[in-house]
């Protein structure tokens, strides 16, 4: 891999633009997100009937997550691999090449042959195409994160690290959006919706990320290479072996970027795969839901993801002007207490309607601490480390906690869901538990606002 740029910009001018740092930092994640949103609806509604049929529905739906939490193992891998190139060769071509790589697997997954095809080996082959999507989103997500941050002007570090992160509320409004337009523009009544959809429907969206991926790439080719790399490989400051080096002099970093990551991605993923697969259950089944119809509950949730989306924007400002540390102490606290009345809000009552506005309420409130609590990541996990290792080290801690939080946060819901008969509150103490680790692990970091980026070491 090589790093390669445009022509060079006019002498006391920055390397890249605002617009251009803000689009390819941007819809590189947005379209990655949106690969990932897409498998993760269809991880809830669609797969544990195509691809584990012969499962019961709790069965096939643990099944459908395990394959889905399998992609955050390859994470970690991913982000060694993706962050060696970065750290060496720049930042440049390396989100380029995880760009491909989420890309063409997510389209792969659109041909699939399903169960009744070619029985377990569709699923066998579903797990290799989820595997390359968590490969590639290792490397994807602090390439973009270092694209903002080294390219920020003074005092707006945080501010621009939240344009990345933005990518995770648009990916998922559009992903949903492209099912819900499905569900509604195909023909005859429900049950021949249904029919449609499970047929060739489900499809679309892994096949329409195509037009995505070429979009992201005409707007990743255009990047120049960030001043802060271009400096260390003028200086001859390029670590042979950038993963070594991360773990033997920055290992504490390592550990708490990893932990202060934690409650972040617990929150994300019940908010999303689980209160999607519990939202949708029937309220008489085995293990009981909230019984709302499939397209109402993903309308509730994306008007959810818009508090998601302003607060993450909000959360930069604030974070540059009292810092990442002390404002991520206060909406961790938040996660904590919204873990403990859980059940307040995700319970079925007398009343249909009421119930529709306590769900509706938590959603609001679990995602606003959600765009809270993630804006802040894309400035302090980078800033965690110097130039020579900032790939590896910010791309390692936030794949590793995906492990420890993401990979087994849906399924250790649904176990909680099932064990609790039906009520969520474990779930929610879970959440709060998560809270307590990451809080721990602000409290023993520093703040990092005021770092320079090009002097530490």
């Amino acid at each position: 891999m090589t790093s390669t740029s445009q022509a060079t910009p006019k002498p006391g001018a920055p390397l890249n633009s605002r617009g251009r740092v803000i689009a390819a930092s941007l819809v590189g994640t947005t379209v990655e997100f949106y690969d990932f949103y897409a498998y993760a609806t269809a991880a809830a509604l669609v797969f544990p009937h195509l691809f584990f049929p012969s499962f019961s529905p709790t069965a096939g739906l643990l099944a459908s997550f395990a394959v889905f939490g399998a992609a955050m193992v390859a994470r970690p891998i991913g982000a060694m691999v993706f962050g060696h190139f970065g750290d060496t060769f720049g930042r440049k071509s390396t989100l380029v090449a995880s760009l491909l790589t989420m890309g063409i697997a997510t389209f792969l997954i659109g041909l699939l042959p399903t169960y009744d095809s070619i029985g377990v080996w569709a699923a066998a082959l579903l797990l290799v195409l989820r595997l390359a999507q968590g490969f590639a989103l290792g490397g994807e997500w602090s390439g973009a994160a270092l694209v903002a941050t080294e390219n920020a002007p003074e005092g707006k570090r945080a501010l621009y690290g939240t344009f990345p992160q933005l990518g995770a509320p648009i990916g998922f409004i559009i992903a949903n959006a492209v099912f819900l337009v499905l569900n509604y523009s195909l023909p005859g009544d429900a049950a021949n919706v249904d029919h449609a959809f499970l047929t060739w429907g489900w499809r679309v969206p892994f096949l329409f990320s195509a037009v995505m991926v070429i979009i992201g790439l005409w707007v990743r080719l255009k990047l120049v290479e960030s001043e802060a790399f271009q400096k260390i490989s003028e200086k001859g400051e390029v670590k042979k072996a950038p993963i070594g080096y991360v773990f033997k002099k920055y290992w504490w970093q390592l550990i708490l970027g990893t932990f202060i990551m934690l409650a972040t991605y617990v929150l994300f993923y019940l908010m999303t795969n689980f209160t999607l697969a519990y939202g949708t259950a029937p309220t008489d089944a085995a293990v009981p839901g909230l019984g709302f119809a499939r397209t109402d509950f993903v309308l509730m949730q994306i008007f959810g993801v818009v508090f998601f989306g302003v607060f993450t924007l909000v959360s930069g400002p604030l974070a540059d002007a009292i810092g990442r540390r002390r404002l991520l102490i206060w909406v961790t606290s938040g996660i904590i207490a919204l873990g403990l009345v859980y059940s307040v809000f995700l319970l079925p009552q007398a009343n249909a309607e009421f119930t529709g506005a306590l769900a509706q309420t938590f959603l609001i409130f679990g995602f606003t601490l959600m765009g809270l609590t993630f804006g802040p990541m894309g400035a302090l996990l980078p800033e965690l480390f110097p130039t020579t290792v900032r790939y590896t080290g910010s791309a390692v801690a936030y794949n590793v906690s995906s492990i420890l939080g993401a990979s087994v946060a849906p399924l250790v819901a649904i176990k909680l869901w099932e064990f609790g008969g039906g009520n969520p509150w474990l779930v929610g103490v879970y959440m709060s538990a998560a809270g307590v680790l990451t809080l721990i692990a602000l409290i023993l970091s520093k703040e990092t606002k005021d770092i320079d980026l090009e002097t530490m070491d």
